[in-house]
């Protein structure tokens, strides 16, 4: 099959920039426009629009300052207006050379916005993009609301197409301005542009009102559109525009007739990149660029996976500068730990692995998800626990903090068949617990060994649900043996780890006399 190229421009630094909140530095400007070009190698991008601000007149001078002496000077487009000479100087004034002219593409924006006849706009357009030739400026022209024009007055969209068919203008820009197209109506809309103007170039610019930009992109070029203008993020006004890596990754895919220039390994990058400029997040689930996107979550899938890729697509991670990842968490399989595991270097026995497993899914009920930089913490608990023979469990407890009020505990506590309940306050949550167990403890005629160091740490980059590892250290019989607790919940790993030192103690069988209590560190 003939391929046929498409040309990419992309308009985040313009049409983007119209997301609510955001508004881009003319650094960020400059940084962004520079990936595109070399990294992303987009064909063109849309910068900023005319008169807009000193802000934005210093943003497009940085860029076309960098891209002429980097040969990239074509490749700057800003928007202009049917206003005279006023958007012209601007751009003579910016160093831009390529001007995006904005006409009305429907009568109904002609005769309530401008209040003129076709006659009278068509007469303003032909000055302006005469003008814009003697300054040695290359026109291409929007048809602002062009798709309610196709819809409503259709006479007049052919009517204006008619008269800049025969203008020095390079493309024709069809934008759906409100989003308003359905699949259906953008191939037949454009079909007939393009089979009447057989010798023009055509660009849809689709917007995602009713998330249908993509499915709308791709009938467009099945129409024959020649390009497309798309932004980083799919970001906009409103709902925003078709998004660059979801369509990239469409027409590479699902298009072979459609070829781009378009780098997919930098789709990511430059996706985190303007996520950290416009402060605006990224959805975990947005195709191609979200977080989650690459990641399986069911145990079944990650065996399928790990047996024939059963389920893997075209789609694949490596392709976007990305990795496949194995969600660990209540959903988890013994393969989505396995794959986490060998990632780490890590070897298990088959007992151990269905211990750690069985740990993950407790750990998962109680917390969205578990890393595998939570993992050696997993395991270094396991196997701690499997060291200590559980006789005495804390099967209870409440724990309460208020303003103003001392922090108090209430615990139950099995020692074999026995069980003893106790309550104390304390200067912390952990203190009055250890105080409650303090009680039960002089009841049984035990002491307590001294705690001596009390750790807590969390893996690399946790965030406030990240797993909590608390390493207590006591003395015990003139030696310091540490025991850990590993739990989403700090207090809990603390009390986790001081079952496994009230199990190493063990149960005396005769009443001893207690010893002085001592103090517990907060």
């Amino acid at each position: 099959m003939n391929s046929r190229y498409i040309e990419i421009m992309d308009t985040t630094l313009r049409d983007g920039e119209q997301t609510s909140g955001v508004s881009f530095s003319a650094s960020e400007k400059l940084t962004i426009a520079q990936i595109l070009l070399q990294e992303v190698k987009v064909d063109r991008i849309e910068v900023a629009s005319a008169r807009v601000s000193e802000g934005e007149f210093q943003a497009v001078k940085k860029i076309t300052d960098w891209a002429g002496a980097n040969g990239f000077l074509d490749k700057i487009e800003v928007l202009t207006f049917v206003d005279g000479d006023a958007s012209i100087n601007w751009m003579v004034q910016s160093g831009a050379k390529v001007m995006n002219l904005l006409t009305k593409g429907s009568l109904n924006h002609l005769t309530h916005q401008l209040k003129k006849s076709p006659q009278e706009h068509f007469e303003d357009i032909r000055n302006v993009i005469e003008l814009a030739e003697t300054k040695g400026i290359q026109c291409n022209v929007y048809l602002e609301d062009w798709s309610n024009g196709m819809r409503s007055s259709h006479d007049y969209v052919f009517q204006s197409l008619d008269f800049l068919t025969t203008l020095p203008v390079k493309r024709i820009l069809l934008p759906d301005t409100l989003g308003i197209l359905t699949p259906s109506e953008s191939y037949s809309f454009v079909k007939e542009i393009v089979d009447r103007y057989p010798n023009h170039h055509f660009e849809f610019h689709a917007h995602n009102d009713y998330d249908l930009s993509v499915a709308n992109v791709m009938e467009a070029l099945r129409a024959g559109a020649h390009g497309l203008h798309l932004t980083v993020n799919g970001m906009g006004e409103r709902t925003g525009n078709a998004p660059l890596a979801s369509t990239i990754a469409v027409l590479n895919d699902l298009m072979p007739e459609c070829t781009t220039a378009v780098n997919e390994k930098s789709l990511y990058s430059i996706s985190k990149l303007v996520e950290t400029f416009s402060g605006i997040r990224i959805p975990a689930n947005k195709p191609i660029v979200g977080e989650s996107v690459f990641t399986q979550t069911a145990g079944i899938h990650a065996d399928g996976d790990k047996k024939h890729n059963l389920y893997f697509s075209k789609l694949m991670p490596e392709r976007f500068g990305r990795q496949r990842l194995y969600a660990l968490g209540k959903t988890s399989g013994k393969a989505n730990i396995e794959n986490n595991l060998r990632d780490l270097g890590i070897t298990l026995s088959d007992a151990d692995l269905k211990k750690v497993t069985q740990r993950i899914i407790e750990l998962g009920d109680r917390k969205e998800a578990v890393t595998p930089e939570d993992l050696p913490y997993i395991i270094s608990d396991i196997l701690d626990s499997d060291a200590i023979e559980e006789k005495v469990v804390i099967t209870n407890y409440v724990l309460t903090h208020s303003k103003n009020l001392k922090p108090s505990a209430t615990l139950q506590i099995c020692f074999g068949e026995e069980v003893f309940e106790e309550n104390a306050q304390g200067d912390g949550q952990y203190d009055a617990f250890m105080n409650a167990l303090k009680k039960i403890y002089i009841k049984k005629g035990i002491s307590l060994p001294m705690l001596t160091d009390y750790t807590v740490r969390i893996p690399p980059g946790g965030k406030t649900d990240a797993l909590c590892e608390t390493i207590i250290t006591w003395e015990i019989n003139g030696k310091d043996v540490k025991t850990r607790g590993l739990d989403s919940d700090q207090t809990f790993s603390a009390i986790m780890a001081t079952q496994k030192m009230l199990n190493l103690i063990g149960i005396p069988e005769e009443k001893v006399t207690p010893e002085p209590l001592v103090d517990v560190l907060p």
